[in-house]
């Protein structure tokens, strides 16, 4: 499939959801459909769902486990991992994943063995990379913080907090964004006309991080047609993962819970609380309209009025 044919593809089904009523605000979340669905464990991240298996996989951070979750078998590990963050599948259902023990982005085969797709940028190894999104070209964005470093400063190369996209037909990797003290979630809108990055603000005690931002937020950025990047706004919202709806509206991970935001302005559309603060969220389920959150120690779904974006 070519990118024309995807971005046809893509649009259409945009147009379908344009001509669906907008859930209110009141009814983003369904009432009382809160569930918990795993407690006692490490620090979870990066939840995403895989349909053909109906499967919740997600990472169990300082345990170095990648973690599956089924409504009939439960919470079990999926296999070990250097400390894994973010996952995603590709275009063909492969797993994606960033690894911050390893300090790389790396793609699951069908027959178990793990593709290295990138591990630095301009002959330097990668701080941790933490989140990815994939475009119609199937072609990676990923973010790039310093957590996963020993004290965030150890065997540090790249003196920069950076976005990156990878060409993954070539290996090319470029670094597309510099802007924030310390990148983290990131998503694509539902036409890839919008690029979505959190920032959990910088830290006074590094002062390269925090002389560019000292706030966190959420970054909207405008794509060009050649790829390019310009803010179109930012909203005040210190968070960490976050994923979009078919009309999208990003759903993000913060203190508070999860803060849902109106594609166009950034503005607060309405908050969910949820039972620990939540890292990173996904759409997944039968329909795409199960909100899975990873948060802390647990692990949480809810329901929502609009499926996940595509």
């Amino acid at each position: 499939m070519t990118r024309s044919q995807a971005a046809s593809i893509a649009l259409g089904l945009a147009l379908m959801s344009s001509c669906s009523t907008i859930p209110a605000a009141d009814e983003v979340f369904e009432e009382g459909s809160m569930r918990t669905l795993a407690t006692g464990l490490g620090f979870t991240e990066g939840p995403v769902w895989i349909a053909t298996e109906d499967r919740l996989v997600f990472s169990d951070i300082p345990s170095a486990k990648l973690m599956s979750w089924t409504e009939e078998d439960g919470v079990a590990v999926f296999r070990e991992s250097p400390n894994p963050n973010g996952n995603l599948l590709d275009h063909q259902g492969r797993l994606l994943t960033c690894r911050h023990g390893a300090r790389d982005v790396v793609r699951t085969e069908p027959d178990g063995s793990i593709t290295i797709l990138a591990s630095g940028w301009d002959g330097r190894r990668f701080n941790s990379p933490n989140d990815l999104a994939v475009d119609l070209d199937g072609d990676l964005w990923f973010t790039d913080p310093p957590w996963g470093l020993p004290g965030q400063r150890e065997g540090r190369e790249l003196d920069e907090n950076g976005v990156y996209r990878l060409e993954v037909a070539t290996g090319e990797v470029t670094r597309v964004s510099t802007l924030h003290a310390m990148p983290n979630g990131i998503a694509l809108s539902p036409l890839e006309d919008a690029l979505y990055v959190t920032d959990t603000g910088g830290h006074p005690s590094h002062p390269d991080e925090a002389r560019r931002t000292s706030e966190g937020n959420v970054t909207c950025y405008a794509m060009g047609a050649d790829g390019s990047l310009s803010v179109r706004w930012q909203a005040p919202v210190i968070s960490d993962g976050l994923a979009v709806d078919e009309f999208g509206r990003v759903f993000t991970t913060t203190g508070g819970g999860i803060v849902v935001l109106a594609p166009s302005t950034g503005e607060v559309v309405t908050t969910l609380e949820v039972p620990e603060q939540p890292a990173n969220c996904c759409f997944g389920g039968s329909d795409g309209r199960t909100l899975f959150i990873t948060a802390r120690t647990g692990l949480y779904s809810v329901r929502t009025a609009a499926a996940g974006a595509r």
